[in-house]
């Protein structure tokens, strides 16, 4: 019994169809299908976001019927047979059929093919392994990407041990699918290959694993697979100093933020996040946001009065505040009162400076520097009143006894 994607909206849309019409042109019917995410993920009624094409043309044949139709062709990796086909706008990237030559757990060398089930055989999980025809017939050729679809399995294409070989990243990449699309336990043949051979990943860039670590980290619900890598050793060798799972799991119920989930998985320690960020090559935006989430300074709790947490937001900034506050509801539980406050209070500006001082009397001098600051702590610690000013500088500048 066949199986069919047909009605998908991204299929049938002209934008899709004219890069299909164009490469058959050339290569005649049946020469290009869909692969990957947008076959597995329409089969699961889930959203598509990027269309991937595999082809019997190669990358030169691809560019030159692409153009041919009056579309734009991209040579966006062609030493691996990749070109990108822009169609109303909309990127498509169509790749050559390929088969792996030499492999050093980083990066391959490959040939053209002109067969899918070869094709196939290189690619990492079953459930990526399924193409479409243009009128939305699925081929499963490794025989068990269906079933696997099905019953929600993450499992290898041939040998576990052979496809991790080929590239450690699928080690995190196993985890980050069962994350999004697993169900039960996951494929003990995987698990066991993933632990075993975790090592290798010491290979990997820094910005692959962390980029897989954060979008395994935006699952719905990653607390099964965190737990199955924390299981295997995995965890801790992409984040040697991760700590119990404890704080994650309530994270996950209250956040569904990568980054601080991600934070809640390392030590509440400024300098440990430094390292964590620096390990991982995390954006400077993502190691700031970080540090300043578990650093010192005010310390925000689901128990803060109303006074109490506009002080804390005023010293924070909106942001860190946020944060903190995540972190406190993992473990206390989720406070609208505050997280309403964090969207809606806009701290205001220090009402007086140094011109209010020097009118006042005060010479410009270090002087200065302790009255505003003496006056910005009481203003803060009174709730920050609107009248009284004067008066209260005039008391700060008072002679000390």
């Amino acid at each position: 019994m066949s199986v069919s994607m047909a009605g998908q909206p991204w299929l049938a849309a002209t934008a899709t169809q004219a890069v299909m019409t164009a490469l058959e042109a050339a290569g005649g019917e049946g020469c290009a299908r869909f692969v990957g995410g947008c076959v597995r993920n329409s089969l699961l009624d889930q959203p598509v976001d990027d269309i991937d094409i595999a082809t019997r043309l190669t990358p030169d044949q691809t560019i030159r019927a692409l153009e041919a139709s009056g579309l734009k062709a991209v040579p966006t990796g062609v030493e691996h047979g990749t070109v990108t086909g822009v169609s109303e706008r909309r990127p498509y990237e169509i790749t050559t059929l390929r088969r792996d030559v030499e492999t050093d757990g980083r990066r391959a060398v490959v040939a053209f093919t002109q067969d899918w089930a070869e094709d196939a055989a290189r690619r990492d999980f079953r459930l990526n392994a399924l193409y479409a025809d243009r009128a939305g017939t699925v081929y499963d050729p490794t025989g068990g990407g269906l079933a696997d679809v099905a019953a929600g399995r993450i499992v290898f294409v041939g040998e576990a041990e052979t496809r991790i070989r080929e590239d450690y990243l699928r080690i995190l990449r196993f985890f980050r699918f069962y994350a999004w699309y697993g169900r039960g336990a996951p494929d003990a043949v995987g698990l066991t290959a993933c632990a075993a051979l975790k090592d290798g990943m010491a290979r990997l860039s820094a910005e692959r694993v962390s980029k897989e670590l954060l979008k395994l980290l935006a699952a719905p619900d990653p607390r099964p697979a965190v737990a199955a890598m924390a299981e295997t050793g995995v965890l801790a060798q992409v984040l040697p100093e991760v700590q119990p799972l404890n704080l994650f799991q309530g994270m996950c119920d209250v956040s569904d933020d990568p980054v601080m989930r991600l934070s809640a998985l390392a030590p509440a320690d400024a300098e440990a996040v430094a390292r964590i960020a620096g390990s991982l090559r995390l954006s400077n935006v993502v190691r700031d946001r970080l540090a300043a989430a578990v650093a010192g300074g005010a310390t925000v709790s689901t128990g803060l009065t109303d006074a109490q947490a506009r002080a804390a937001l005023y010293r924070l900034g909106r942001r860190a505040f946020q944060d903190r506050l995540a972190r406190a509801e993992a473990t206390q539980g989720r406070s609208a009162r505050l997280r309403d406050m964090a969207q809606t209070w806009t701290a205001p500006a220090l009402p007086v400076g140094g011109r209010d001082l020097a009118r006042l009397g005060l010479k410009p001098g270090p002087e200065t520097g302790r009255v505003l600051k003496a006056f910005e702590d009481g203003w803060i610690a009174d709730d920050f009143p609107v009248d009284g000013h004067e008066d209260r500088l005039k008391r700060l500048m008072a002679p000390r006894g």
